[in-house]
């Protein structure tokens, strides 16, 4: 179905040492999925698929006789993952389904190129390519990349009741690849599965919908997914699509500070409307990881205290400072877009002192308090929560005054308090 140009990842020497090697015995292999679709589209490759008729044994046996390092990461469904320094690349016997039980298929192996290629969940998928960049399109890929179709190869409902994610994996791959209007039929079975979606593990929720937030415009998609009731079935608590709208187009577009990019933790937060305690249950539902969970519930314990343009620099540094760094650039990423969602069209030169705001926090060191529990102990204070209530007081004057007291002058003012409290 056509031929591509030389890329630089199918030239590179490990790219060219793995596919001799498994070629070595005359059999063929070709490049599949991910890197031939965005190969096609001139995107950046970033995964490397490799299929072949070889089972896998045959194909740890010829990756070690020619010393490449091989994984077997999912021999009893035929995938080896072989390892050169850096580089890894996912080797895949041609299968075909003997029985389906959702994501615990029973197949058997093939040298059926056809086969394997109706057994892949969409048609853009479905494509391989030779080592001299001859196309294989067996289920019309190719038109559909070029139309930004994502199209389930197949029954669409069928191929979701074979496995319930690729519902979400469809959400996911038309954020990156698709063109509206979406088809009818596919949206149609995902309408029609939406209800099993709460049967799919944490693990895997959260691996699609991190994905999906990272796209260059989920807001469009997710939205697509609320319309459709898939959405509530995952986030219930998804209210804010247009301000997420408006911080992907900031950290996309919008800003060119360093330090401000893309990120999924951020977007969720922006996306829900919840307290602290509704992201910690958003946390256990996606089984986010302890850093992802404690971020999450930190912007959104302080979605009634973001800085805004109205305070004043001293107010800005004390929530600066009670915040932290990341938290107070969340809450103001939020607060911007949420302005932004109201009016879209607000004046260019609204986004100076935004950007000012920004990035003064950017460049912002965080003041380390000048006393410790030793100095209250020096001075004569016992062991106890005595201790803390003095240096809170203290620490809490030395905020108000813009963190510019030293040591010195603290501890004169930790004297005065003792001095107070006894009294």
């Amino acid at each position: 179905m056509g031929q591509l140009a030389p890329q630089p990842w199918m030239e590179a020497p490990t790219t060219k040492t793995v596919m001799a090697a498994i070629t070595s015995t005359g059999v063929e292999a070709r490049f599949v999925g991910g890197c031939v679709r965005d190969a096609l589209l001139k995107r950046p490759v970033k995964d490397i698929d490799i299929a072949t008729p070889l089972e896998p044994n045959d194909v740890i046996r010829l990756l070690e006789a020619n010393g490449i390092h091989a994984i077997p990461t999912g021999i009893a469904h035929g995938t080896i993952t072989a390892v050169i320094g850096k580089d890894h690349f996912e080797i895949t016997t041609l299968r075909h389904d003997v029985e389906n039980f959702g994501r615990h298929a029973r197949v058997a192996f093939t040298d059926d190129w056809r086969a394997d290629a109706l057994r892949r969940d969409f048609t853009i998928n479905a494509l391989s390519m030779t080592t001299d960049g001859r196309i294989y399109d067996p289920v019309n890929g190719l038109a559909d990349l070029g139309r930004g179709r994502v199209r389930f190869v197949g029954d669409p409902k069928q191929r979701i009741q074979e496995d319930v994610l690729r519902l979400l994996r469809y959400f996911r791959f038309y954020a990156y690849y698709g063109h509206p209007p979406a088809q009818v039929p596919s949206l149609a079975a995902c309408r029609a599965s939406a209800h099993l979606l709460p049967n799919l593990s944490g693990e895997r929720i959260r691996g699609e919908m991190m994905r999906l937030l990272m796209a260059p415009d989920p807001a469009g998609v997710l939205t697509l997914m609320q319309a459709e009731k898939v959405l509530p079935h995952i986030l219930p608590e998804a209210k804010h699509f247009g301000r997420l709208r408006q911080l992907a187009w900031l950290e996309d577009r919008g800003l060119r500070l360093e330090g401000i990019e893309r990120d999924p933790t951020r977007r969720l937060a922006c996306l829900v409307e919840c307290d602290a305690k509704g992201a910690l249950e958003i946390a256990d539902r996606f089984k986010l990881s302890n850093r992802d969970r404690n971020r999450l519930a930190a912007i959104c314990r302080h979605s009634q205290q973001a800085p805004s343009l109205a305070m004043s620099d001293g107010e800005r540094r004390h929530l600066l400072y009670r915040m932290g760094k990341q938290t107070y650039l969340d809450r103001a990423l939020i607060a911007w877009s949420s302005e932004r969602d109201i009016d879209p069209r607000a004046p260019s030169a609204a986004s100076g002192p935004w950007t000012e705001l920004l990035g003064h926090a950017l460049d912002w060191t965080v003041p380390e308090f000048p006393l410790k529990g030793r100095d209250a102990l020096a001075l004569g204070v016992p062991h106890g929560p005595r201790i803390g209530e003095l240096l809170g007081h203290v620490q809490e004057w030395w905020e108000e005054g813009g963190f510019r007291a030293d040591h010195a002058a603290c501890l004169d003012r930790l004297r005065a308090a003792l001095e107070s409290k006894m009294s």
